[in-house]
């Protein structure tokens, strides 16, 4: 797989289109396990913009995630995105889960660590970051408390992540 590291600078993206729309997986490789082993899932809540002086992107996961133990166990969290034809692909790794199975072969997707970053062959675009803020939702700070009977009936609040961009990389 060939991949171009690109400037900031020249990153046009946008969110409303590749995350709520398009979706991307979050991943995360759990490099102290002797297995190396990765996880990631689907997701289509997060963004990206400047925080604290720094180029960041912001996901989303929720504590019953397999994927959660991993981006905790690690600094780098990379999210990923790909063309239409893997929407299916896509689908497999947002509702099966690591624990059960080997998600990433049964959707047909080739991923890869490089520098405890996660790779996928088939992404068109790769964002990594670092890990420099995480912090579980909670009912309290809701201002609209009608998002929570809707997003979060279970009271399972998602923990949101703040990582500051370290790298871009799309598919030559």
């Amino acid at each position: 797989m060939k991949l171009t590291k690109k400037d900031i600078a020249d990153f046009n993206f946008n969110p409303f289109t590749k995350i709520g729309k398009e979706w991307m997986l979050i991943s995360a490789c759990d490099e102290k396990r002797e297995d190396k082993k990765i996880n990631t899932m689907t997701a289509s809540w997060g963004g990206v913009g400047v925080l604290w002086g720094k180029n960041v992107f912001f996901c989303f996961v929720r504590p019953q995630r397999f994927t959660k133990e991993f981006i905790d166990a690690q600094d780098t969290v990379t999210l990923s995105f790909f063309d239409e034809k893997y929407r299916d692909a896509l689908t497999i790794c947002g509702r099966r889960s690591g624990r059960d199975c080997n998600k990433i072969k049964d959707a047909g997707l080739n991923a890869d660590v490089c520098d405890g970053a996660v790779f996928f062959d088939e992404a068109q675009l790769t964002i990594v970051g670092k890990k420099l803020f995480a912090q579980e939702l909670d009912e309290e700070s809701f201002i609209d408390p009608s998002l929570v009977g809707i997003n979060y009936p279970s009271k399972d609040f998602h923990t949101m992540y703040i990582c500051e961009i370290t790298g871009i990389y799309e598919k030559a």
